[in-house]
This record gives C-alpha cells, structure tokens and sequence, in this order.
C-alpha cells in the first residue's frame, strides 16, 4: 500500500509540475500576433480590392457559363 501511496504521490507532482508548466508557456500565438495578421491581410485586401473583385467576378462568370453548359 505505501508503495502505492509513493507512486500516486510521484505522479501528483508530476502533474503539477506540468500544469504549472503549461500555464507560465509563453510560446504560443499571443493575440498581438493574430490582430497583427489581421490588419496585414486587411490591408492587403484593401490595397488590391480592385484586382480581388475582379478575379472573384471572373470564376463566378466561368462557373455560371459551366453551369449552363450542363
């Protein structure tokens, strides 16, 4: 039984360990970088509005033409 007992405690603080780990991990996406993202394909989008229309209203014409043929 205390072998037992010493086993469970061992993997307690293992766990431990590693959930305080896991919260004090600063290496993940923080939100900084996903707004940053976010404002960089914004302005993308912005910048090149005309040319994304225009490509977009070229495959919807090519699909309704393929459409029709079917």
């Amino acid at each position: 039984m205390n072998r037992l007992a010493a086993h469970l405690t061992h993997f307690s603080s293992l766990a431990h360990s590693a959930a305080r780990d896991f919260i004090q991990d600063e290496d993940g996406v923080t939100v900084v970088e996903i707004i940053l993202v976010l404002v960089v394909l914004i302005s993308l989008v912005v910048i090149f509005r005309k040319q994304l229309t225009n490509i977009v209203k070229d495959i919807l014409d090519r699909a309704a033409r393929d459409a029709r043929g079917v």
